[in-house]
Protein backbone atom coordinates (compact mmCIF):
# COMPACT_ATOMS: atom_id res chain seq x y z
CA UNK A 1 0.00 0.00 0.00
CA UNK A 2 1.01 3.12 -1.14
CA UNK A 3 1.92 5.90 1.89
CA UNK A 4 0.01 8.64 1.79
CA UNK A 5 1.13 12.54 2.48
CA UNK A 6 -0.37 15.53 2.78
CA UNK A 7 1.23 18.67 0.97
CA UNK A 8 1.51 22.35 1.40
CA UNK A 9 2.73 25.12 -0.61
CA UNK A 10 3.26 28.36 0.40
CA UNK A 11 4.89 31.38 -0.15
CA UNK A 12 6.01 32.80 -4.33
CA UNK A 13 5.55 31.20 -7.86
CA UNK A 14 9.23 29.99 -7.80
CA UNK A 15 8.14 28.10 -4.51
CA UNK A 16 5.21 26.76 -6.22
CA UNK A 17 7.76 24.97 -9.05
CA UNK A 18 10.17 23.42 -6.24
CA UNK A 19 6.72 22.18 -4.62
CA UNK A 20 5.61 20.86 -8.41
CA UNK A 21 9.48 19.25 -8.45
CA UNK A 22 9.04 17.53 -4.58
CA UNK A 23 5.40 16.32 -6.24
CA UNK A 24 6.53 14.52 -8.75
CA UNK A 25 9.31 12.97 -6.70
CA UNK A 26 7.23 11.84 -4.28
CA UNK A 27 4.60 9.85 -6.73
CA UNK A 28 8.21 8.27 -8.55
CA UNK A 29 9.21 6.53 -5.56
CA UNK A 30 5.73 5.68 -4.68
CA UNK A 31 4.12 7.98 -2.05
CA UNK A 32 0.41 9.51 -3.13
CA UNK A 33 -0.56 12.42 -2.17
CA UNK A 34 -3.15 13.07 0.03
CA UNK A 35 -5.83 16.29 0.45
CA UNK A 36 -7.20 14.50 3.55
CA UNK A 37 -4.63 15.38 6.46
CA UNK A 38 -6.11 13.17 8.99
CA UNK A 39 -4.98 10.02 6.73
CA UNK A 40 -1.90 11.29 5.39
CA UNK A 41 1.27 9.41 7.37
CA UNK A 42 3.52 12.26 6.22
CA UNK A 43 3.32 16.08 5.46
CA UNK A 44 5.03 17.97 3.49
CA UNK A 45 5.15 22.14 4.09
CA UNK A 46 7.07 24.02 1.41
CA UNK A 47 7.56 27.32 3.62
CA UNK A 48 8.34 31.01 2.82
CA UNK A 49 10.12 33.24 4.87
CA UNK A 50 10.40 36.78 2.73
CA UNK A 51 8.53 39.02 5.05
CA UNK A 52 7.19 38.35 8.78
CA UNK A 53 3.90 37.51 7.63
CA UNK A 54 5.31 34.64 5.43
CA UNK A 55 6.90 33.62 8.23
CA UNK A 56 4.01 33.33 10.77
CA UNK A 57 1.46 31.90 7.78
CA UNK A 58 4.37 29.34 7.50
CA UNK A 59 4.61 28.66 11.28
CA UNK A 60 0.94 28.84 11.94
CA UNK A 61 0.80 25.80 9.19
CA UNK A 62 3.16 24.16 10.80
CA UNK A 63 1.35 23.99 14.10
CA UNK A 64 -2.29 23.06 12.69
CA UNK A 65 -0.17 20.29 10.76
CA UNK A 66 1.30 18.87 13.59
CA UNK A 67 -1.78 18.13 15.72
CA UNK A 68 -2.59 14.96 13.59
CA UNK A 69 0.17 13.43 14.96
CA UNK A 70 -1.74 13.38 17.96
CA UNK A 71 -5.47 13.70 16.08
CA UNK A 72 -4.45 11.54 12.76
CA UNK A 73 -2.09 9.12 11.21
CA UNK A 74 0.55 11.64 10.78
CA UNK A 75 4.45 10.25 11.90
CA UNK A 76 6.42 12.56 9.62
CA UNK A 77 6.36 16.12 9.34
CA UNK A 78 8.99 17.94 6.96
CA UNK A 79 9.56 21.46 6.35
CA UNK A 80 11.06 22.22 3.30
CA UNK A 81 11.55 26.09 1.82
CA UNK A 82 13.33 29.44 3.17
CA UNK A 83 11.70 29.25 6.55
CA UNK A 84 13.53 25.89 6.54
CA UNK A 85 16.92 27.17 5.15
CA UNK A 86 16.82 30.51 7.32
CA UNK A 87 15.97 28.64 10.96
CA UNK A 88 16.63 25.12 11.04
CA UNK A 89 18.10 24.72 14.12
CA UNK A 90 15.43 26.89 15.83
CA UNK A 91 13.09 24.79 14.04
CA UNK A 92 13.91 21.84 15.77
CA UNK A 93 13.89 23.47 19.34
CA UNK A 94 10.83 25.85 18.47
CA UNK A 95 8.68 23.61 17.19
CA UNK A 96 8.92 19.72 18.37
CA UNK A 97 6.75 18.28 15.93
CA UNK A 98 8.90 18.74 12.78
CA UNK A 99 10.97 15.74 11.96
CA UNK A 100 13.16 16.84 9.30
CA UNK A 101 13.88 20.12 7.53
CA UNK A 102 15.14 20.19 4.27
CA UNK A 103 17.04 23.57 2.15
CA UNK A 104 16.33 25.52 -0.79
CA UNK A 105 19.38 23.83 -1.97
CA UNK A 106 17.94 20.32 -1.17
CA UNK A 107 14.37 19.86 -2.67
CA UNK A 108 16.01 17.13 -5.02
CA UNK A 109 16.17 15.14 -1.18
CA UNK A 110 12.73 15.63 -0.43
CA UNK A 111 12.48 11.21 -0.96
CA UNK A 112 15.78 10.86 1.31
CA UNK A 113 14.35 13.08 4.11
CA UNK A 114 10.55 10.56 4.74
CA UNK A 115 12.89 7.78 4.08
CA UNK A 116 15.07 8.52 6.35
CA UNK A 117 12.19 9.51 9.48
CA UNK A 118 9.39 6.67 8.22
CA UNK A 119 11.37 3.73 7.32
CA UNK A 120 14.80 4.46 9.54
CA UNK A 121 13.05 6.35 12.60
CA UNK A 122 15.59 9.48 12.41
CA UNK A 123 15.05 12.28 14.47
CA UNK A 124 15.77 15.69 13.75
CA UNK A 125 16.88 15.03 10.33
CA UNK A 126 18.68 18.06 8.39
CA UNK A 127 19.41 18.03 4.73
CA UNK A 128 21.07 21.73 3.89
CA UNK A 129 23.38 21.12 0.74
CA UNK A 130 25.19 23.91 -0.78
CA UNK A 131 22.92 26.82 -2.18
CA UNK A 132 25.13 27.04 -5.35
CA UNK A 133 25.42 23.46 -5.98
CA UNK A 134 21.72 22.40 -7.06
CA UNK A 135 21.21 21.04 -9.90
CA UNK A 136 19.79 23.32 -12.26
CA UNK A 137 18.90 21.02 -15.47
CA UNK A 138 15.55 19.49 -17.15
CA UNK A 139 13.14 18.44 -14.08
CA UNK A 140 9.81 16.87 -14.24
CA UNK A 141 7.25 18.63 -12.59
CA UNK A 142 3.99 17.07 -11.69
CA UNK A 143 1.08 20.60 -12.26
CA UNK A 144 -0.31 22.00 -9.49
CA UNK A 145 -1.94 25.45 -10.54
CA UNK A 146 -4.92 25.08 -12.73
CA UNK A 147 -3.54 23.70 -15.69
CA UNK A 148 -3.74 26.70 -18.82
CA UNK A 149 -1.42 28.89 -16.97
CA UNK A 150 2.11 27.70 -15.82
CA UNK A 151 5.62 28.82 -14.46
CA UNK A 152 8.71 28.70 -15.76
CA UNK A 153 11.77 29.13 -13.78
CA UNK A 154 14.56 30.76 -15.47
CA UNK A 155 17.25 31.15 -12.68
CA UNK A 156 18.02 30.52 -9.07
CA UNK A 157 19.00 32.65 -6.43
CA UNK A 158 19.83 36.76 -6.62
CA UNK A 159 23.09 39.02 -7.01
CA UNK A 160 21.49 41.98 -6.11
CA UNK A 161 21.95 42.24 -2.88
CA UNK A 162 19.12 44.97 -1.69
CA UNK A 163 19.44 46.48 1.70
CA UNK A 164 16.17 45.06 3.04
CA UNK A 165 16.03 41.63 1.46
CA UNK A 166 16.76 37.94 2.66
CA UNK A 167 16.42 36.15 -0.42
CA UNK A 168 20.07 36.15 -1.23
CA UNK A 169 20.97 34.66 1.86
CA UNK A 170 18.27 31.70 1.38
CA UNK A 171 18.56 30.87 -2.19
CA UNK A 172 22.21 31.77 -3.28
CA UNK A 173 23.70 33.44 -5.43
CA UNK A 174 22.10 33.79 -9.15
CA UNK A 175 22.53 31.20 -11.71
CA UNK A 176 21.03 30.82 -15.06
CA UNK A 177 19.11 27.46 -15.82
CA UNK A 178 20.84 25.88 -19.06
CA UNK A 179 18.42 27.08 -21.78
CA UNK A 180 18.16 23.32 -22.86
CA UNK A 181 16.07 22.28 -19.55
CA UNK A 182 13.86 25.68 -20.04
CA UNK A 183 13.08 24.73 -23.46
CA UNK A 184 12.01 20.94 -22.49
CA UNK A 185 10.29 22.26 -19.70
CA UNK A 186 8.48 24.84 -21.78
CA UNK A 187 7.77 21.39 -24.49
CA UNK A 188 6.20 19.69 -21.70
CA UNK A 189 4.22 22.35 -20.41
CA UNK A 190 2.85 22.64 -24.18
CA UNK A 191 2.52 19.28 -24.14
CA UNK A 192 0.08 18.98 -21.00
CA UNK A 193 -2.01 21.89 -22.55
CA UNK A 194 -0.94 24.83 -20.72
CA UNK A 195 -1.16 27.87 -23.11
CA UNK A 196 0.25 30.81 -20.74
CA UNK A 197 3.60 30.75 -19.38
CA UNK A 198 5.35 33.20 -17.04
CA UNK A 199 9.07 33.73 -16.94
CA UNK A 200 9.72 34.06 -13.22
CA UNK A 201 13.79 33.98 -11.04
CA UNK A 202 14.64 36.89 -8.73
CA UNK A 203 15.29 38.61 -11.69
CA UNK A 204 14.85 37.28 -14.86
CA UNK A 205 16.97 40.02 -16.74
CA UNK A 206 20.16 38.81 -15.29
CA UNK A 207 19.27 35.78 -17.34
CA UNK A 208 22.65 34.32 -19.08
CA UNK A 209 24.90 36.98 -17.38
CA UNK A 210 26.67 34.15 -15.69
CA UNK A 211 27.27 32.33 -19.55
CA UNK A 212 30.47 32.92 -21.73
CA UNK A 213 28.55 32.37 -24.56
CA UNK A 214 26.45 35.15 -24.96
CA UNK A 215 23.20 33.89 -25.02
CA UNK A 216 20.82 36.29 -23.21
CA UNK A 217 16.95 36.97 -21.96
CA UNK A 218 15.82 38.22 -25.86
CA UNK A 219 17.63 34.93 -27.23
CA UNK A 220 15.74 32.67 -24.63
CA UNK A 221 12.53 34.01 -25.52
CA UNK A 222 13.37 33.69 -29.37
CA UNK A 223 13.79 30.26 -28.77
CA UNK A 224 10.62 29.70 -26.24
CA UNK A 225 8.27 31.54 -29.33
CA UNK A 226 8.67 28.96 -31.55
CA UNK A 227 7.20 26.33 -29.59
CA UNK A 228 3.85 25.53 -30.59
CA UNK A 229 0.83 25.81 -27.94
CA UNK A 230 2.06 28.32 -26.26
CA UNK A 231 -0.27 31.17 -27.08
CA UNK A 232 1.21 33.68 -24.05
CA UNK A 233 4.33 34.95 -22.71
CA UNK A 234 4.57 37.26 -19.60
CA UNK A 235 7.84 38.34 -17.96
CA UNK A 236 7.63 38.54 -14.26
CA UNK A 237 9.93 40.46 -12.30
CA UNK A 238 12.53 42.64 -14.67
CA UNK A 239 14.91 44.71 -12.87
CA UNK A 240 14.58 48.20 -14.65
CA UNK A 241 18.36 48.75 -14.94
CA UNK A 242 18.99 45.86 -17.30
CA UNK A 243 15.64 46.02 -19.18
CA UNK A 244 17.53 46.66 -22.49
CA UNK A 245 16.92 47.65 -26.08
CA UNK A 246 17.60 44.27 -27.18
CA UNK A 247 14.84 42.88 -25.28
CA UNK A 248 12.32 45.66 -25.90
CA UNK A 249 12.83 45.13 -29.53
CA UNK A 250 11.97 41.13 -29.04
CA UNK A 251 8.85 42.09 -26.75
CA UNK A 252 7.50 44.23 -29.20
CA UNK A 253 8.08 42.32 -32.16
CA UNK A 254 7.28 38.78 -31.04
CA UNK A 255 3.16 37.96 -31.04
CA UNK A 256 3.47 35.37 -28.35
CA UNK A 257 5.50 37.89 -26.11
CA UNK A 258 2.60 39.91 -23.96
CA UNK A 259 3.19 43.72 -23.91
CA UNK A 260 2.96 43.65 -19.86
CA UNK A 261 5.95 43.83 -17.77
CA UNK A 262 6.52 43.78 -13.92
CA UNK A 263 9.16 46.36 -12.59
CA UNK A 264 10.12 45.35 -9.26
CA UNK A 265 11.25 49.71 -8.56
CA UNK A 266 10.56 49.54 -4.87
CA UNK A 267 11.14 53.55 -4.70
CA UNK A 268 11.94 56.89 -6.88
CA UNK A 269 13.41 58.75 -4.77
CA UNK A 270 17.22 58.45 -5.47
CA UNK A 271 18.32 59.04 -1.86
CA UNK A 272 15.84 56.02 -0.55
CA UNK A 273 17.40 53.93 -3.39
CA UNK A 274 21.01 54.32 -2.88
CA UNK A 275 20.07 53.21 1.20
CA UNK A 276 18.39 50.35 -0.41
CA UNK A 277 21.41 49.28 -2.50
CA UNK A 278 19.36 49.71 -5.97
CA UNK A 279 21.05 49.96 -8.80
CA UNK A 280 17.98 52.00 -10.66
CA UNK A 281 17.49 56.21 -10.15
CA UNK A 282 14.59 58.17 -11.03
CA UNK A 283 15.43 59.57 -14.38
CA UNK A 284 16.82 56.10 -15.67
CA UNK A 285 12.97 54.85 -14.67
CA UNK A 286 11.39 57.99 -16.00
CA UNK A 287 13.74 57.11 -19.28
CA UNK A 288 12.61 53.29 -19.31
CA UNK A 289 8.97 54.27 -19.12
CA UNK A 290 9.15 56.60 -22.03
CA UNK A 291 10.97 53.94 -23.97
CA UNK A 292 8.93 50.79 -23.68
CA UNK A 293 5.15 52.95 -24.11
CA UNK A 294 6.76 54.56 -27.15
CA UNK A 295 7.97 51.08 -28.43
CA UNK A 296 4.65 49.33 -27.13
CA UNK A 297 1.95 51.80 -27.25
CA UNK A 298 -0.44 49.50 -24.95
CA UNK A 299 1.98 47.88 -22.81
CA UNK A 300 1.08 47.16 -19.19
CA UNK A 301 3.38 47.96 -16.44
CA UNK A 302 3.53 46.46 -13.07
CA UNK A 303 5.19 47.77 -10.56
CA UNK A 304 5.68 47.43 -6.53
CA UNK A 305 6.61 49.82 -4.13
CA UNK A 306 7.92 49.85 -0.43
CA UNK A 307 6.58 52.36 2.29
CA UNK A 308 8.16 53.29 5.81
CA UNK A 309 11.84 52.14 4.47
CA UNK A 310 14.29 53.17 7.34
CA UNK A 311 14.65 57.07 7.38
CA UNK A 312 12.53 57.65 4.76
CA UNK A 313 11.18 61.36 5.50
CA UNK A 314 7.85 62.79 4.47
CA UNK A 315 9.79 64.55 1.38
CA UNK A 316 10.87 61.41 -0.11
CA UNK A 317 7.49 59.76 0.08
CA UNK A 318 5.91 62.79 -1.11
CA UNK A 319 7.77 62.70 -4.03
CA UNK A 320 7.28 58.74 -3.94
CA UNK A 321 3.29 60.30 -4.34
CA UNK A 322 3.62 62.64 -7.45
CA UNK A 323 6.20 59.83 -9.52
CA UNK A 324 3.01 57.77 -9.19
CA UNK A 325 0.97 59.97 -10.37
CA UNK A 326 3.00 61.45 -13.16
CA UNK A 327 3.97 57.59 -13.81
CA UNK A 328 0.62 56.46 -14.07
CA UNK A 329 1.22 52.77 -13.71
CA UNK A 330 -0.90 50.32 -15.16
CA UNK A 331 -0.69 47.58 -11.92
CA UNK A 332 0.78 48.68 -8.78
CA UNK A 333 1.47 46.86 -5.24
CA UNK A 334 2.48 48.69 -2.12
CA UNK A 335 4.08 46.89 0.68
CA UNK A 336 4.85 47.75 4.20
CA UNK A 337 9.10 47.81 4.83
CA UNK A 338 9.13 44.64 6.56
CA UNK A 339 12.36 44.71 8.82
CA UNK A 340 13.90 40.92 8.65
CA UNK A 341 16.66 40.06 10.74
CA UNK A 342 19.94 39.67 9.54
CA UNK A 343 19.78 41.87 6.50
CA UNK A 344 21.63 45.61 6.45
CA UNK A 345 18.53 47.41 6.55
CA UNK A 346 17.24 46.06 9.83
CA UNK A 347 20.45 47.60 11.57
CA UNK A 348 19.68 51.39 10.50
CA UNK A 349 19.05 54.09 12.45
CA UNK A 350 15.09 55.62 12.05
CA UNK A 351 13.60 52.68 11.60
CA UNK A 352 9.45 53.90 10.87
CA UNK A 353 6.55 53.50 13.05
CA UNK A 354 4.37 50.92 11.72
CA UNK A 355 0.90 53.25 11.69
CA UNK A 356 2.92 55.48 9.11
CA UNK A 357 3.88 52.82 6.89
CA UNK A 358 0.31 52.01 7.09
CA UNK A 359 -0.86 55.72 6.46
CA UNK A 360 1.11 55.62 3.63
CA UNK A 361 0.83 52.51 2.08
CA UNK A 362 -2.96 53.82 2.06
CA UNK A 363 -2.51 56.74 0.09
CA UNK A 364 -0.65 55.48 -2.47
CA UNK A 365 -3.07 52.66 -2.92
CA UNK A 366 -5.49 55.14 -3.13
CA UNK A 367 -4.12 57.33 -5.59
CA UNK A 368 -3.12 54.19 -7.71
CA UNK A 369 -7.39 53.25 -7.28
CA UNK A 370 -7.74 56.58 -9.43
CA UNK A 371 -5.14 55.93 -11.73
CA UNK A 372 -6.53 52.46 -12.30
CA UNK A 373 -10.39 53.25 -12.82
CA UNK A 374 -8.92 55.90 -15.35
CA UNK A 375 -6.82 53.24 -17.32
CA UNK A 376 -9.71 50.82 -17.18
CA UNK A 377 -12.16 53.22 -18.75
CA UNK A 378 -10.01 53.43 -22.09
CA UNK A 379 -10.72 50.05 -22.88
CA UNK A 380 -14.60 50.26 -23.00
CA UNK A 381 -15.70 50.17 -26.31
CA UNK A 382 -12.73 47.73 -27.47
CA UNK A 383 -12.44 44.65 -28.55
CA UNK A 384 -9.37 42.03 -26.26
CA UNK A 385 -8.32 38.79 -26.25
CA UNK A 386 -8.63 36.93 -23.07
CA UNK A 387 -8.29 33.42 -21.61
CA UNK A 388 -11.02 32.14 -19.87
CA UNK A 389 -10.46 31.09 -16.07
CA UNK A 390 -13.85 29.72 -15.00
CA UNK A 391 -17.44 29.98 -14.96
CA UNK A 392 -19.08 31.88 -12.01
CA UNK A 393 -21.28 29.60 -10.47
CA UNK A 394 -24.88 30.78 -9.41
CA UNK A 395 -24.31 33.55 -12.06
CA UNK A 396 -26.19 34.25 -15.20
CA UNK A 397 -28.25 37.00 -16.62
CA UNK A 398 -31.65 37.70 -16.95
CA UNK A 399 -31.96 35.82 -20.44
CA UNK A 400 -30.04 33.26 -19.06
CA UNK A 401 -26.58 33.83 -20.48
CA UNK A 402 -23.37 32.56 -18.33
CA UNK A 403 -20.93 34.61 -16.69
CA UNK A 404 -17.21 33.54 -17.00
CA UNK A 405 -13.75 35.26 -15.13
CA UNK A 406 -11.33 35.82 -17.45
CA UNK A 407 -7.82 37.16 -17.86
CA UNK A 408 -6.24 39.68 -20.93
CA UNK A 409 -3.03 40.42 -21.54
CA UNK A 410 -3.17 43.01 -18.80
CA UNK A 411 -3.61 40.34 -15.93
CA UNK A 412 -1.52 38.03 -14.53
CA UNK A 413 -3.15 35.94 -12.32
CA UNK A 414 -3.54 35.95 -8.75
CA UNK A 415 -2.12 39.70 -8.58
CA UNK A 416 -4.41 41.37 -11.06
CA UNK A 417 -7.63 41.80 -12.41
CA UNK A 418 -10.27 40.03 -14.61
CA UNK A 419 -12.57 40.17 -17.24
CA UNK A 420 -16.10 38.89 -16.80
CA UNK A 421 -17.69 37.89 -19.89
CA UNK A 422 -21.30 37.32 -20.63
CA UNK A 423 -22.09 34.32 -23.20
CA UNK A 424 -24.93 32.33 -23.86
CA UNK A 425 -22.11 29.53 -25.00
CA UNK A 426 -20.55 27.34 -22.56
CA UNK A 427 -16.67 27.87 -22.31
CA UNK A 428 -14.16 25.65 -20.59
CA UNK A 429 -10.85 26.94 -18.70
CA UNK A 430 -8.23 27.59 -20.73
CA UNK A 431 -10.23 28.81 -23.71
CA UNK A 432 -9.20 31.97 -25.59
CA UNK A 433 -11.85 34.30 -27.06
CA UNK A 434 -12.73 37.56 -28.05
CA UNK A 435 -14.40 39.69 -26.09
CA UNK A 436 -16.27 43.39 -26.90
CA UNK A 437 -15.03 45.48 -23.44
CA UNK A 438 -18.45 46.94 -22.46
CA UNK A 439 -17.63 48.59 -18.92
CA UNK A 440 -15.28 48.76 -16.54
CA UNK A 441 -14.51 49.38 -12.68
CA UNK A 442 -10.97 50.18 -10.74
CA UNK A 443 -9.11 47.23 -11.10
CA UNK A 444 -11.55 44.86 -13.64
CA UNK A 445 -13.55 45.02 -16.79
CA UNK A 446 -17.21 43.35 -18.00
CA UNK A 447 -17.59 42.62 -21.79
CA UNK A 448 -19.61 40.56 -24.01
CA UNK A 449 -17.89 36.95 -26.09
CA UNK A 450 -17.65 37.86 -29.79
CA UNK A 451 -17.56 35.27 -32.00
CA UNK A 452 -16.95 34.48 -35.77
CA UNK A 453 -17.98 32.48 -38.81
CA UNK A 454 -15.23 30.42 -37.88
CA UNK A 455 -15.96 29.71 -34.09
CA UNK A 456 -19.23 27.97 -36.06
CA UNK A 457 -17.18 25.29 -37.51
Amino acid sequence: MKRKVAFASLGCDKNTIDSEIMLSLLAEHGYEITKNDEEAEAAVINTCAFIQDAQEEAIQTIIEMGQYKETGALKALIVTGCLAQRYADEMFIEMPEVDAVVGTGSYEKIVEALDRVLEKKEKEVKILDALEQRPLGYQKRTLITPGYYEYLKIGVGCDNRCTYCIIPYLRGPYRSRPKEAILKEAQDLADAGVKEVMLVAQDITKYGMDFSNGYRLPDLLKDLVKINGIEWIRLLYCYPEDVTDELIDVMASEKKILPYIDIPIQHCADTVLKRMNRKHTRSMLEELLEKLRRNMPDITVRTTLITGFPGETEQEFEEMLSFVEKAGFDRLGVFTYSCEEGTPAARMKDQIPEEIKEKRKDQLMELQRQISEEKSALFVGKEMEALIEGRIPGEETEDGSFIYSARTYRDAPEIDGFLFVTTDRELHSGDMIRVMVTGSYEYDLIGEAVFTEEDEL
